[in-house]
């Protein structure tokens, strides 16, 4: 994965792809709950119009991303670690650090829905006939559970390399799925009559909001990079080697100028991550805008594959099919991915809140990981198997991540003022944009309080 010691980064277009991974990690996390079961729903509830609050949530928060990045590579410390480092009252940890705590159980209910998720789809393609019964033991809990025991075969080792190589692979599926999904729609005689007019998009881009956009806040939580993202994102940082190739912080010139090597390859690694995840996502806020909308379709706990799976009826069989394996790939993508990342806090969390040791090297580390790698799926998997309604619990996730948006803005804010050393810090362009970016996450985050505290 890289050298011992530092290195310079590379300058080269072949040296800096060799170089990408975190973002690829972080998009086929991403490209999940928010996109498949999210995303969808708001696009079932109004239409068109919110598509550039869907674009604008993408984009918006990887500034907040690249500068947690940024700290994180620098300084050499987990985000967990860097959020302990804020100022403010303390039990333990940072009063931060207990906001996260919230978030986390939070997304672990998230993740229960999605494991769910991917129960209803294995179910609904008939993969598994006949398993399953009435009462507790349906088909779809039974998948759930055998979903989490492959995702802890594929996390079991606690390495990097795994969870990169299959976000690569999942990463690709999902985007030809994409794809055929909506060049089936502009394209198939069956499809005709829900086919996305020029004037559907100009609707979609005029900036309007209706009156009642809760699903859509909720949303923002999740589709794009969410706060669980924002937070996974310097791990995997981390764990890339990009840290050890910077070095031991050292104000010289030489160590400047490596550090500002690699925040321009993680730099990189982030803008291109959102090009793909931006558009997956706003593919399937438009397939749930054209055919869900217009239909009267919701989509709920009890109808969530039916209802999404309408949008690839009119293909036939054969439409539906390639719907639910790409909802697979998507769900299942995320499923690994998010439980890798999790069990990364949890580890992390663990040593914080003071529960173990820290471990003294990186074998008792990668044996720390296996253990919360397995825990993490399994955990999840048992919210679905006693609680199900996988829309219910993905929308409690988003809600818990919107919450913590404001926060983490607050840190990327503290980090860029009081922590960066001046050399590494921002231009005043990206400054502007990063407030704006600060600010939008905020407004999101007070916005949920409220509607929940009304």
């Amino acid at each position: 994965m890289h050298l011992d010691g530092p290195q310079d980064a590379p300058q080269d277009w072949r040296g800096t792809l060799k170089h990408l991974g975190p973002g690829l990690i972080i998009t086929a996390c991403i490209v999940g709950s928010g996109e498949l079961i999210a995303t969808p729903k708001v696009g079932a509830e109004y239409g068109f119009s919110l598509l550039w609050f869907i674009i604008a949530g993408c984009m918006i928060k990887v500034l907040v991303q690249v500068e947690l990045g940024r700290f994180a590579i620098s300084k050499g410390m987990t985000t967990l670690e860097a959020l302990n480092t804020m100022p403010g009252p303390r039990f333990i940890v940072s009063w931060l650090v207990w906001c996260w705590l919230f978030m986390f159980v939070g997304i672990l209910f998230q993740l229960g829905g999605i494991v769910g998720g991917v129960g209803k789809v294995v179910a609904q393609l008939g993969w598994l006939d006949g398993l399953g019964g009435t009462g507790l033991l349906t088909m779809d809990r039974i998948i759930a559970l055998i979903v989490s025991a492959a995702t802890v075969a594929i996390l079991a080792s606690g390495k990097y390399k795994p969870v990169e190589i299959f976000s690569t692979i999942m990463v690709v599926f999902f985007t030809i799925a994409t794809l055929f999904a909506l060049v089936s729609l502009q394209t198939s005689p069956a499809m005709a009559e829900f086919k996305i007019s020029l004037s559907d998009i100009g609707k979609g881009l005029k900036f309007e909001l209706p009156g009642d956009f809760s699903t859509a806040f909720a949303a923002f939580g999740i589709i794009g990079v969410g706060a669980s993202e924002l937070i996974y994102y310097p791990y995997w940082c981390l764990e890339k080697g990009y840290a050890k190739n910077v070095g031991t912080a050292n104000p010289t010139t030489v160590w400047y100028e490596r550090a500002k090597g690699w925040l321009r390859i993680m730099r990189i690694d982030a803008w291109l991550s959102m090009v793909v995840y931006t558009s997956a996502t706003v593919a399937f806020f438009l397939l749930g805008a054209a055919l869900l909308h217009g239909s009267g379709k919701e989509v709920n706990d009890g109808n969530m594959i039916a209802s999404l799976s309408e949008m690839y009826r009119p293909l036939g069989e054969l439409g539906l099919t390639i719907f639910l394996l790409g909802a697979f790939v998507v769900l299942f993508s995320t499923m690994v991915t998010a439980s890798a990342s999790n069990a990364r806090l949890l580890a992390d969390g663990l040593v914080l809140f003071e529960r173990i040791e820290k471990p003294k090297n990186e074998e008792a580390r990668e044996r720390l990981l296996s253990r919360c790698c397995v825990a993490v799926p399994v955990f999840c998997a048992l919210v679905y198997f006693f609680i199900g309604a996988p829309v219910s619990l993905v929308l409690v996730g988003g809600v818990a991540q919107a919450l913590m948006l404001p926060f983490l803005s607050i840190a990327a804010l503290y980090f860029r003022y009081k922590k960066t050393d001046k050399p590494l810090q921002p231009g005043k362009v990206w400054t502007v944009f990063l407030w704006i970016s600060a600010l939008a996450m905020t407004g999101v985050g007070l916005f949920q309080l409220y509607q929940k505290l009304t």
